[in-house]
């Protein structure tokens, strides 16, 4: 059995959730920076507004739960395969945000020894955030874009489901960045989808789900992390697939 050889697709849309994007999307207006953060992204208004943007359908989507269900339950693996790659005391980046207890559960695995710098271009996903870190003074929100954080290098780089949400040229460009960012001999930690093996029970309705609201995901079914590098040669590199090619854990580890 392949059971292990990480800003997560949501099921689709319930009644009590807003699909509105906001006026100046409708007509196709960007959203330009303002002196209370950085522009949202093209892409993330017209696709994701009503995952991560609408600020009811946030409240409601940022527990636990959802999480674990739209993971199939394994939520919970994906999160100890990550964590395993990180040791307490370490800087560790989270280049977007998460829902459900990803980040506190994280900032409690680094410790007070660590620091855990989380970063977000959305102020709805920045406020949630901050409030689950309350207590662990050790970590850090930043409200900024990721490809224009201009944070210190990071021991491990833990990059949870983002990747399958960017359109290709943002892939590319969020891999070679994050790789930039990790310290000699440090680890950046991919956890995300992957094509599953052809029997697989749930691939029918992942397919679905990814034509109807992921339009970015397949790309993570066609190719490799590794081939968004630029300078892949001077990383080593694994892999592991989770619940029959579901899912993966992707570690690059910087040479020394």
């Amino acid at each position: 059995m392949d059971d292990v050889a990480r800003s997560t697709t949501y099921p689709y849309p319930s009644n009590d959730l807003n699909l509105s994007p906001s006026p100046s999307v409708e007509l196709g207006l960007p959203n330009p920076p303002t002196a209370k953060g950085p522009a949202i992204p093209d892409y993330l208004q017209k696709t994701y507004y009503w995952a991560y943007l609408n600020p009811r359908n946030v409240r409601l989507l940022d527990r636990e739960i959802v999480v674990r269900t739209i993971l199939w339950q394994q939520h919970m693996k994906l999160q100890r395969l990550a964590f395993a790659e990180i040791q307490p005391g370490q800087s560790v980046l989270q280049p977007a945000s998460v829902y459900g207890s990803f980040a506190p559960n994280l900032a409690a695995h680094i410790g007070p020894a660590g620091s855990l710098d989380v970063v977000d271009v959305a102020a709805v996903q920045v406020s949630s955030v901050r409030s689950k870190l309350q207590g662990f003074p050790s970590a850090r929100v930043h409200h900024s874009n990721i490809l224009d954080f201009r944070g210190r290098p990071f021991d491990v780089i833990c990059c949870y489901f983002l990747l399958h949400e960017v359109p290709d040229e943002y892939k590319y460009r969020i891999v070679n960045l994050l790789l930039e960012k990790v310290n000699p001999s440090g680890k950046v930690v991919f956890v995300d989808y992957h094509k599953p093996r052809w029997w697989h029970p749930l691939k029918l309705i992942t397919s679905i789900v990814f034509d109807t609201l992921e339009p970015y995901a397949k790309r993570l079914w066609r190719s490799e992390i590794q081939e968004f590098a630029n300078e892949p040669d001077r990383f080593s590199w694994s892999k592991e697939t989770i619940f029959a090619g579901l899912f993966q854990k992707v570690v690059a580890t910087r040479s020394a």
